[in-house]
């Protein structure tokens, strides 16, 4: 199978899950991974009166989830038919290096499925300008800043977009976070939005030093002052229990996590499996996605807002899960006039996704929401019908890497919070208006 896009972290690898056990349910066969899925059966077009209906255009497989689909799996419409879709509110993308075709490809995007232009989309580069360069380091930062752009401004189609390139790759703990800090600062004190949602991380262990992780915690901070009150979002990463080692050519062969995920000031979008028919009603409840990150951190404590769910006395991630899986991948038009719609999947997708429910929430309380973990799981104590208990699926498995194998056994989603899919997912029209009133 041709290879997925990834969290950007460097070189390709060849790895693959051979005997993965993370999919819990009947009939259900483990993909090997990573993995893009090839394009299975065709999905009706969907056509439904209102905007961003629209059935896909011309050269997109039917096999891809849509917008429609995603917004009536995650019960949307009837937060639109409100009024409620990221009206005022502004969604911050931050992608190293980011992509030279953005605008065509999402204007390619837009009037595939019937949406409406963002009320304003911006590119800023404020720590630095993107250097000239190509390849396929370039191509899946394209990819990423797509996939970003496009499906969060799918779940909250009327909130304006600023996407922040930065000048240097994201290596692991050896590249590019200085210039991410330096980037989301500037966003945060010129108030350019409400949510940043950020698809990369490193393994914790990658990092020099506690000390030197914690040094790039400085925009979290920031973000978290009352005079801020900004939402960071950060995928958990596409490996399941574990993650890349420092040179990026294998993974542990043990349970790690990824930051900024781990941080306590972000929350950690994790990842689901979907089973939707062609008009996007479920066919059966979300499952925890095989690849979705997941674990105890190794540097930060267990926060007071995890007290309870959360057993060990450190920081669990994820908080909150979106799909992800290469089993129910999305549309994703990359590469301007030339370009072509493949499958996209993984926490990359996640994020962005949160991103948009987070924006509509913003909407509602009618101001940013700042961080929002301690609500989560307020809301989750109080059984509010908004989040949606995951309770099958794992996030461990056998991985071959060149010519070694070995298991990470990872962990099972089971009732209450779990370190595969974590309080759940969403059922955006209850958990929208839950979410304002409880960060509110």
């Amino acid at each position: 199978m041709p290879s997925v896009r990834r969290l950007p972290r460097g070189p390709a690898v060849a790895i693959t899950i051979v005997a993965a056990v993370a999919l819990a349910c009947a009939g259900c066969s483990a993909p090997s991974a990573p993995s893009r899925p090839s394009t299975g059966p065709g999905r009706p077009a969907i056509s439904r009166a209102g905007s961003g209906t629209a059935a896909p255009g011309a050269g997109v497989p039917s096999a891809l989830l849509t917008p429609a689909q995603l917004r009536t799996a995650y019960d949307l419409w009837p937060l639109y038919a409100r009024g409620i879709d990221g009206k005022g509110q502004t969604i911050v993308i931050v992608v190293p290096f980011g992509s030279p075709v953005i605008r065509p490809d999402l204007q390619r995007f837009d009037a595939s499925f019937g949406l409406p232009a963002p009320p304003s989309f911006r590119v800023i580069t404020p720590a630095g300008p993107v250097p000239p360069g190509t390849g396929q380091e370039r191509e899946t930062s394209a990819v990423e800043a797509t996939l970003d752009v496009d499906w969060s401004h799918a779940i909250a189609p009327a909130a304006s977009i600023v996407l922040v390139e930065t000048p240097t790759a994201e290596i692991e703990g050896a590249t590019g976070f200085a210039q991410i800090v330096q980037a989301e600062r500037y966003v945060l004190r010129h108030h350019l939005g409400g949510v940043i949602s950020m698809s990369l991380g490193a393994t914790e262990q990658t990092f020099a030093s506690k000390a030197q992780l914690l040094s790039f915690r400085a925009a979290f901070q920031l973000a978290a002052q009352p005079a801020y009150r900004v939402t960071v979002l950060a995928s958990t990463g596409d490996y399941g229990a574990t993650g890349f080692t420092y040179n990026t050519k294998g993974l542990y062969h043990r349970d790690v996590v990824g930051w900024p995920a781990s941080d306590p000031l972000v929350t950690a979008v994790g990842g689901t499996r979907m089973f939707l028919t062609g008009s996007g009603s479920r066919i059966r409840p979300d499952i925890g996605w095989m690849g979705s990150g997941g674990g105890p951190s190794s540097v930060f404590a267990r926060p007071a807002y995890q007290d309870g769910p959360v057993t060990g006395g450190m920081r669990g991630i994820p908080d909150i899960s979106m799909d992800a899986s290469c089993l129910s991948p999305v549309a994703l038009h990359v590469g301007g006039a030339t370009g072509s719609w493949g499958p996209e999947c993984g926490t990359s997708l996640s994020s962005p996704l949160f991103a948009g429910i987070v924006a509509l929430a913003d909407q509602v309380a009618g101001h940013p929401l700042g961080l929002i973990n301690p609500a989560l799981y307020r809301m989750a104590a109080a059984h509010d019908r908004g989040i949606v208990d995951v309770t099958a699926g794992r996030n461990g498995g056998t991985f071959t890497v060149g010519t070694s194998q070995f298991t990470v056994r990872g962990f099972t989603a089971g009732p209450g919070y779990d370190l595969v899919t974590g309080l759940g997912t969403v059922d955006a029209r209850y958990f929208v208006p839950e979410l304002a009133k409880a960060a509110g």
